[in-house]
């Protein structure tokens, strides 16, 4: 449609927007809140899909100290610094870890958790074993289960020994979910 103007010259009519119906509202309304929807499902699934990538990142290298700090033939309570702590972590950044040296540069690295639930295990020189205080859980000297609810042995850290230190891999606690090596 066009219109004459005053000086004589065509002019364009402008188009009026349609007011939106009450369909159109609710359809538009409805498609926002599927979409909403859609992304709160979809962020923790893609989270749970990306989860190996990530666990790898969470793993370091950490020095625990020198070689003769560890006798040959003796277990000892080591501890490290976790590399991922946050400022508000305080004292729980620091881990303890078994270090048993076997011989010459051949080491067992423990997790001081016990795979029952947890509890920290002790280290008893004279019977050669690890029991837990907890649920009366204990483990020989290389980690295997010896008695009580645990079901698995102590869990070990990958080391390596580099310039005459001790590392190990460590900055995730291990849990049962973990296969057995």
């Amino acid at each position: 449609m066009s219109s004459e103007t005053a000086d004589g010259s065509i002019a364009a009519a402008k188009p009026t927007a349609a007011p939106t119906s009450r369909r159109g509202f609710l359809l538009g309304l409805g498609l926002a809140l599927n979409a909403i929807a859609a992304t709160l499902f979809a962020v923790p699934v893609l989270r749970y899909v990306m989860a190996p990538g990530r666990r790898l990142a969470w793993l370091a290298w950490i020095p625990l100290g020198s070689l003769t700090e560890f006798p040959e033939g003796r277990t000892r309570l080591a501890s490290y610094e976790n590399p991922f702590v946050r400022p508000w972590d305080g004292e729980t950044g620091k881990i303890p870890c078994w270090v048993r040296r076997l011989q010459g540069e051949s080491f067992q690295v423990f997790a001081i958790n016990c795979t029952h639930l947890g509890c920290p295990v002790r280290w008893f020189e004279a019977s050669g074993l690890f029991m837990c205080p907890c649920h009366g859980g204990v483990f020989y000297a290389d980690g295997r289960r010896a008695s009580g609810p645990p079901p698995r042995e102590l869990y070990q850290y990958e080391y390596k020994i580099e310039n005459g230190q001790l590392w190990i891999r460590a900055g995730q606690v291990p849990t049962l979910g973990q296969p057995e090596v």
